[in-house]
């Protein structure tokens, strides 16, 4: 059973991602986030209907919000779906 997006796994979802899956955060923020200058990114937070995150672009740090394509469920739902964006970024003609 998936956990419902409390702050609590957001928490987890973010430490996870930051240690992890860096550059997937960069992608989110180039390509969902409109931002293509984005330097580096961190996720600060996620809940059902988006991401926020701390993008740095020419050296300074700016918040950013990326929406998700659905209001997700849980947990699980959140894993696929951040999966599934990175797939999208790499390979938009998918």
């Amino acid at each position: 059973m998936s956990d419902t997006i409390t702050p609590d796994v957001s928490d987890r979802i973010c430490k996870h991602m930051n240690d992890d899956h860096s550059n997937a955060i960069v992608l989110y923020a180039q390509v969902f986030g409109n931002v293509p200058e984005t330097e580096t990114a961190i996720m600060e937070s996620i809940d059902p209907e988006g991401m926020n995150l701390s993008v740095k672009v020419k050296g300074e740090n700016r918040p950013i919000r990326v929406k998700f394509d659905h209001v997700l469920k849980d947990s699980e739902d959140a894993h696929h779906t951040l999966i599934s964006m990175v797939k999208k970024a790499r390979n938009p003609q998918n």
